[in-house]
């Protein structure tokens, strides 16, 4: 596929087939996979997102990609009329489901490949996809349906080249397969939940358990990575006693005990790195956001948040130098966010801690090309003291 650069897995778990009669076995043995993750040894997996909504009617989705390794991730614009190759159960582009695309999109793609991570499309659907690790399993799908799949990875360029809405989204992923076939850098199948938001501000998420097709809708328009989405909704129940207001002083006869600080309604609020307790930390942050705020000051509210859910190198260690990491730990490479209203995708890098933009006001929808945009970019410091 043309391609114009610009400057500007195999997971240890456990993995059983049952027959489709069995349905309630395969939700038991999911429910099981879940506990077993949480005992498991630490993988990469920390990728943080949510919506954020404005003041004007519009819309700000936020997210922080994590790993251990590089994926290769650029800046990419995919316009209308866009012939895609889909990757079928042997691995290879094109045995799969081929399609032209309806929607330009725009984001960050990575793997050095023509999908993306990350984005929006003109229609103002936005989204991403995040790691699961050890609770994916995609559709077993047949030689003769292998055109009618897609590989993981490629999900959300899909959606965002075929659909405006997450009501689209859902009817179109149900027509539809996500097969097993591996990606050569993960050595394996990559294993990922799709968050999915539209320009009305509803959210779902797309996921695939025990070989089957689960999309729900999103009341949070939060998500996380492992375990599924449905476990973290039941987790959050657990920090339902939180609150922004200051607890009320304790009094003993004369003596009263107040909290020592402002911020102890929040006191028990999770802080480490977990994928459970970041989705419980993103949460409340989203739920207590500011609401007389433009799209473009929530982009501004979306990246003060997002620096809550960035890891310092070395915090995370990946002791089994998971996806042939040299350096033995994880880091956040970027933290981006889509204005929906604007239709303005911006981005962080871990090198580049400077704001850069795709505007797509300044693409052309109907180019004859992928266009790609390199976000290995040196740091642009401003100085106040030189002339």
């Amino acid at each position: 596929m043309p391609r114009k650069v610009e400057s500007g897995l195999v997971i240890k778990g456990v993995q059983m087939r049952i027959s489709k009669s069995k349905r309630w076995a395969k939700r038991w043995i999911s429910s099981v996979l879940a506990c077993l993750m949480l005992l498991s040894p630490a993988v990469s997996s920390a990728c943080t997102s949510f919506l954020l909504p404005g003041s004007d009617g519009g819309f700000v989705y936020g997210r922080t990609l994590e790993f251990g390794m590089d994926i290769d991730s650029k800046g990419i614009a995919v316009p209308r009329g866009q012939a895609m190759q889909g990757t079928g159960i042997d691995g290879k582009a094109g045995s799969g489901l081929n399609w032209t695309t309806k929607y330009a999109a725009f984001g960050t793609s990575g793997l050095d490949l023509p999908i993306i991570v990350d984005g929006m499309n003109e229609k103002g659907l936005a989204g991403g996809m995040l790691y699961l690790p050890n609770i994916s399993e995609y559709q077993d799908v047949s030689p003769s349906d292998s055109s009618n799949s897609i590989a993981s990875y490629e999900m959300l360029v899909f959606a965002l080249t075929n659909y405006a809405t997450v009501d689209e989204a859902k009817s179109g992923f149900r027509a539809i397969k996500v097969n097993r076939s591996p990606q050569k850098l993960f050595k394996g199948v990559v294993p990922l939940h799709l968050t999915l938001h539209d320009a009305t501000g509803k959210s779902i998420v797309i996921e695939y358990i025990g070989g089957e097709l689960q999309i729900s809708d999103n009341p949070t328009s939060v998500l996380t990575n492992s375990p599924q989405f449905s476990w973290h909704l039941s987790a959050l129940g657990n920090y339902a006693g939180l609150s922004t207001e200051d607890p009320k002083p304790m009094k003993m006869g004369d003596a009263s005990f107040g909290p020592p600080s402002s911020g102890g309604g929040m006191t028990g609020l999770p802080g480490d790195f977990s994928s459970p307790s970041r989705f419980v930390r993103a949460f409340f942050m989203k739920q207590n956001a500011p609401t007389d705020k433009t799209s473009l000051e929530q982009v501004g509210t979306a990246f003060h948040f997002l620096n809550n859910f960035d890891i310092p190198p070395g915090m995370v260690s990946l002791s089994s130098g998971f996806g042939g990491s040299s350096s033995g730990y994880e880091i956040t490479y970027y933290a981006a966010v889509s204005d929906i209203k604007n239709k303005v995708f911006y981005i962080r890098t871990h090198n580049n801690p400077s704001i850069q933009s795709i505007e797509m006001a300044d693409l052309d929808l109907d180019a004859e090309e992928i266009r790609y945009f390199d976000l290995k970019t040196p740091w642009d410091v401003h100085s106040l003291t030189s002339k």
